[in-house]
């Protein structure tokens, strides 16, 4: 009998994943943001740009995963949490310069939770990616995490709307945060433009973040009511 030469495909080892490409990017993402973090009051305008620059790079190295065959659960995992922990702290520091703080402390519970309930419930039923709402009956939703442009743009406003916010906020002294959003209205400047031209987006997102939380939550809990069925 004939033996089958067909080879198999070669199993990566443990450190090769560690080290692919959108994976390095990560982890030059979580650094970058560290320093970035570290001179933020000293230096508005560079951690701005260094923030800006590692969010980019969120982007950039999901296309590279798909580029070189190199998507892993690791790398999908690595990319989420480094997003919510570097928006995390710039609402923490948000809310340390703008009052009332407890508007952005909300913020980063929602931000938090919505996106690790989504996480957990996509485990539960067995996707391979927490984007794959194709079954969900809310239109926003599935428009949301369907359309790689609209997501990209409601982003790239959340995060363009906070930059913004720190950039208008004043070292060693509180503002308002109504004040502030009215002065921008009035204002000609581009800090004042951009916090209005993103103020939509990031409204959507917030929007989406409460339908994702809800979504999630219902999927654990119809989890739980099958296991009880079960005989």
């Amino acid at each position: 009998m004939a033996k089958n030469n067909k080879s198999r495909p070669i199993k990566p080892s443990k450190l090769s994943v560690y080290l692919y490409i959108p994976n390095i990017i990560g982890y030059t993402r979580g650094l970058m943001n560290c320093y970035a973090f570290a001179i933020c009051f000293s230096n508005k305008w560079l951690f701005c740009a260094l923030y800006f620059i590692s969010f980019v790079c969120d982007g950039i190295d999901g296309w590279v995963a798909r580029k070189f065959n190199q998507v892993s659960t690791f790398g999908a995992v690595l990319d989420m949490v480094t997003d919510r922990i570097s928006t995390a702290c710039l609402l923490v520091i948000l809310s340390q310069v703008y009052r009332p703080g407890m508007v952005f402390l909300s913020l980063l519970a929602l931000d938090i939770g919505s996106h690790w309930l989504q996480m957990y419930s996509t485990f539960l039923l067995g996707k391979a990616s927490h984007k794959d709402v194709k079954d969900s009956t809310n239109w926003l939703f599935k428009a949301y995490y369907g359309n790689r442009m609209f997501m990209a743009y409601c982003c790239v406003a959340c995060e363009v709307l906070y930059i913004s916010l720190f950039l208008l906020a004043q070292n060693g002294t509180e503002k308002k945060l109504m004040d502030v959003l009215k002065a921008s209205i009035t204002e000609g400047s581009l800090v004042s433009v951009l916090v209005v031209l993103s103020l939509f987006g990031w409204a959507i997102k917030q929007l989406v973040n409460i339908i994702q939380m809800k979504t999630a939550a219902d999927v654990c809990v119809l989890h739980d009511i099958n296991k009880k069925e079960r005989p």
